[in-house]
């Protein structure tokens, strides 16, 4: 027993190897696409339904990290169902791969979140910002497995933060833009470098 266990514990190792070598073809454009849809929405609603976020800060929160949530499900649901048709018995590595390249940037967004609603809740108009600095962090990460274009994704969403920062604060504090034209083009970005670079169609060997 200790023989196979040893042997199955290689085997994982030589195939988390493989996969940390491998490119990541777990998305999807369409996917993509949808949740930069998504996002802008999402601006027409909150200006229909959040007459003033600042002095509604919460509900404003609530629905933009509902609809991040969302994308969330939607791109993880196709990214392993597609991993497992296109990375076949490498499938779970890929996917555990991109799982932790996200990750420290998701929950550090979630932490932020809460620590300055709770802390310091007058400089909540910077979440957009930071909101999308954090993504952006998390797509440099995930780049170790993506094709080199995708960096340009991830100076998008840095830019745009920084941008939102700079300029969405006083009376264009918690501009339904600043979070649905930054988001929304830099996911129907993503989906544009998926279809053009085809990362999503070609099989695995």
């Amino acid at each position: 027993m200790l023989d196979l266990d040893r042997a199955l514990t290689d085997i994982r190792a030589m195939k988390a190897q493989i996969a940390r070598g491998t490119e990541f073809r777990g998305y999807g454009p369409a996917t993509f696409a949808a949740t930069g849809v998504f996002a802008i929405v999402t601006a027409f609603a909150q200006e229909l339904w959040i007459e003033r976020p600042i002095l509604n800060v919460i509900p404003y929160v609530a629905l933009w990290v509902g609809v991040a949530l969302l994308s969330l499900i939607v791109i993880g649901v196709e990214v392993i169902t597609r991993s497992r048709r296109i990375h076949s018995g490498l499938a779970d590595e890929m996917v555990q791969q991109a799982i932790e390249q996200l990750l420290p940037a998701l929950v550090g967004g979630a932490l932020l979140t809460f620590v300055i609603l709770r802390y310091a809740p007058r400089e909540a108009w910077m979440l957009p910002g930071l909101w999308q600095i954090m993504l952006s962090l998390g797509v440099f990460a995930s780049c170790r497995s993506l094709p080199a274009p995708f960096f340009a994704v991830g100076v998008w969403y840095l830019c745009a933060g920084l941008i939102c920062i700079a300029f969405a604060n006083g009376d264009a504090a918690y501009s339904p833009w600043a979070m649905g034209a930054s988001f929304g083009i830099g996911q129907l970005f993503s989906a544009a470098l998926i279809h053009w670079i085809g990362i999503g169609d070609a099989e695995q060997e």
